[in-house]
């Protein structure tokens, strides 16, 4: 696909215009979000996707379209397993729910900045050297292979969140109220500048959700090469993500099964990036898989994946009724 400067700087412009209204909108005031503001918000998130997907099929045609939708709906199915870690971050933390919505907003900020440093290089990688998808399609299967191991571990107590090296060094280094002050991110006391636990549970979000990028970043890789619309697609799959997370929080254990779809999902893209190292490679054996199948492959397995878990779910609620009426009894 041929983007010209100015349509990278327009639609950079753009979004940031978008991250601007929906600041100013929805989370300049702290307050508690509602199932309802939730569910506005992420529909129109949705739609603005599904918007400039229309956009790209009318500048550009149907293959880049079909592109931004595969990468769009795998890095949000994705970012919904993040979902999980931020609501253990939220309790390491204790934020105040009038201040999740702020520090979603920034983290999200944040790690969107740090994933285009991490497309920039990977579109460079991948433009100067084809062996990059052996590499990015092994470490895929690997992670696929990882995800259904801890799916099928049994772990005792309750998981929680552990500090990463960045956020380690930041809280040794510069000291913190024990309290947060509103949503101010320093304060003065005795003529000593401090962090607040604001700004530490945002860098946890934004730091945090470059390690889940590790593996997110090679997969929209597998199904598009072009830069532009792997950032694009990342870019609109995470600004929805702070609705999405007061909108299905409550839902989230109920989705038992969305670790083994996802695992299925980062298999498949492995092997599609393998077939395809293969095929650049000179193997005229090797296939290559289209976004068309990769597309209708991806949403079937998260249709399958989430009725499944709804169901499981569901039959888990009804046997725990059961025996607690027995108890009873």
């Amino acid at each position: 696909m041929d983007v010209s400067m100015t349509m990278w700087v327009s639609t950079i412009l753009v979004l940031i215009a978008l991250i601007v209204a929906d600041f100013f909108i929805g989370g300049r005031k702290p307050h508690e979000v509602s199932i309802k503001e939730a569910g506005i918000w992420t529909a129109v998130w949705v739609a603005l996707a599904v918007l400039f997907g229309g956009f790209l099929w009318w500048h550009s045609g149907g293959e880049p379209a079909g592109e931004f939708f595969a990468g769009y709906i795998t890095e949000k199915s994705l970012s919904v397993d993040n979902l999980f870690v931020f609501i253990l971050i939220m309790g390491k933390f204790a934020v105040p729910r009038i201040y999740q919505q702020r520090v979603l907003m920034f983290g999200v900020i944040i790690a969107l900045v740090l994933r285009a440093v991490f497309i920039a290089g990977g579109a460079a990688l991948v433009s100067e050297f084809s062996w990059v998808f052996f590499v990015f399609g092994g470490f895929l299967i690997w992670t696929a292979w990882k995800l259904i191991k801890e799916a099928r571990a049994e772990e005792e107590g309750e998981e929680e969140f552990e500090e990463n090296r960045v956020l380690k060094s930041i809280t040794r280094r510069f000291p913190a109220t024990e309290d947060y002050r509103g949503t101010r991110l320093f304060v003065r006391e005795n003529g000593r500048r401090l962090i607040t636990p604001m700004l530490i549970v945002m860098l946890a979000i934004g730091t945090t959700d470059v390690l889940f990028a590790l593996d997110s970043i090679p997969a929209i890789f597998g199904l598009t090469q072009d830069p532009y619309i792997v950032f694009t697609a990342n870019a609109f799959a995470l600004m929805g993500l702070r609705q999405l997370y007061f909108l299905i929080g409550g839902l989230l254990k109920k989705l038992v099964h969305l670790s083994y779809g996802l695992s299925v999902i980062l298999g498949f893209i492995g092997v599609k990036l393998v077939l395809h190292a293969a095929h650049e490679a000179g193997a005229t054996w090797a296939p290559e898989i289209g976004i068309p199948f990769s597309l209708g492959f991806i949403v079937v397995v998260l249709a399958i994946t989430t009725f499944t878990s709804l169901r499981a779910s569901k039959k888990a609620e009804r046997e725990e009724r059961e025996e607690r009426e027995k108890l009873e009894a």
